[in-house]
């Protein structure tokens, strides 16, 4: 039986953003095709995920704006 590991998604805290690192985790996250919270005083409040990882999604059916 053939089992994948999950990885858990990385995590980023929204000072980041606010201290002009946005650009930079964004890239990353596109160029390595990646997703990651963005987290607030601890807890998650946003999910970015790339392009083609939205897209994938997508082909498998599942539209994240139903939900």
């Amino acid at each position: 039986m053939n089992k994948t590991s999950k990885v858990p998604m990385e995590y980023f805290n929204i000072g980041e953003f606010n201290k002009g690192q946005a650009s930079k985790i964004i890239r990353g996250l596109s160029e390595n095709d990646k997703s990651g919270f963005i987290m607030k005083n601890g807890k998650p409040i946003a999910v970015v995920l790339s392009y083609a990882r939205y897209e994938r999604l997508l082909e498998a059916g599942i539209d994240i704006n139903e939900y």
